[in-house]
């Protein structure tokens, strides 16, 4: 499968901001997430859901401000993100993998280039 994310961009604090992701050749996969990784820091989980009926998970510490969906006709995941803040600046990378919802990046085997969002204060 192959990701392209798209959508980032500079918006102030308390904005909002929408990504997607087109996953291309999607098939053999179950589960879309995004990652993002700020400078100097590791890659952390955002959100994943699940083509087939939506099940979706998210980060703790996002839970109320990100939204993750989906729309399987034209194969594309969306992060809905509101009430932005500085610290959600970072790369948000689009992933992919069978099986179940995963929080660990390693676990996820296919990778979009990611799309930079830049939270100003």
């Amino acid at each position: 499968v192959q990701l392209q994310a798209s959508g980032g961009g500079l918006v102030q604090t308390g904005g909002s901001l929408r990504i997607s992701c087109t996953a291309s050749g999607r098939t053999y996969t179950s589960v879309m997430a995004w990652f993002r990784q700020a400078p100097g820091k590791e890659r952390e989980f955002v959100a994943a859901i699940k083509w087939s009926g939506g099940s979706a998970r998210y980060a703790d510490s996002l839970k109320g401000r990100f939204t993750i969906s989906r729309d399987n006709a034209k194969n594309l995941v969306y992060l809905q993100m509101n009430s932005l803040k500085p610290e959600d600046t970072a790369v948000y990378y689009c992933a992919a993998r069978q099986g179940s919802i995963q929080v660990v990046p390693t676990l996820y085997n296919s990778w979009g280039r990611g799309t930079q969002v830049t939270v100003s204060s």
